[in-house]
């Protein structure tokens, strides 16, 4: 039997669940994906050049911080809200923004640990779960198919993720 997302029961509860995704889902949906995808590539390229799990650490902080005032810019300067219907700009901004950096920060807060190996193998798991999320999110709220979204998410993000190993790897010499 394959799953299927829930859906309201009521016009009026139909509106405010689309208001709802519309306005809060889509904001942090859009955020945690980049926040989670876009940190990947300097994080593990950062770690594979280095081999400094506190180097990558702050790389990674630097880079979820700065992409979190940058989508959350971009958020909120995207549109007012009076057209499109997606609500109050500075809100939209601050999910994002806050989204985005978390997205970015839950990889990257194993680079904590000082043995750079275990730190890698945390992160490896985080970032598996991270985009599991994603995955989760996209299909209950955007209704999109479970099966395609864990593939499409997966795919997108793994290509980021080997970007970043292969950039390090280079980078070193090997």
């Amino acid at each position: 039997m394959a799953m299927t997302p829930p859906t309201p029961s009521t016009s009026a509860e139909a509106a405010a669940h689309a208001e709802f995704v519309l306005q809060k889902v889509q904001p942090a949906l859009l955020g945690l994906m980049d926040g989670s995808v876009s940190t990947l590539a300097p994080l593990f390229a950062t770690a594979g050049l280095t081999h400094s799990a506190h180097d990558a650490f702050f790389v990674g902080l630097a880079a979820s911080v700065g992409a979190g005032v940058s989508m959350g810019l971009a958020e909120a300067l995207s549109d007012d809200g009076t057209v499109t219907g997606r609500g109050n700009p500075w809100v939209r901004g601050l999910i994002t923004g806050g989204a985005t950096t978390l997205g970015g920060m839950l990889h990257t807060l194993p680079f904590l640990l000082t043995n750079l190996g275990l730190a890698l193998k945390v992160a490896y798991a985080v970032v598996g779960i991270e985009l599991l999320l994603i995955a989760y999110i996209r299909y209950r709220f955007m209704k999109t198919p479970l099966a395609s979204t864990i593939f499409q998410v997966i795919v997108g993000g793994g290509i980021v993720f080997l970007i970043g190993l292969w950039l390090g790897r280079v980078g070193a010499g090997g």
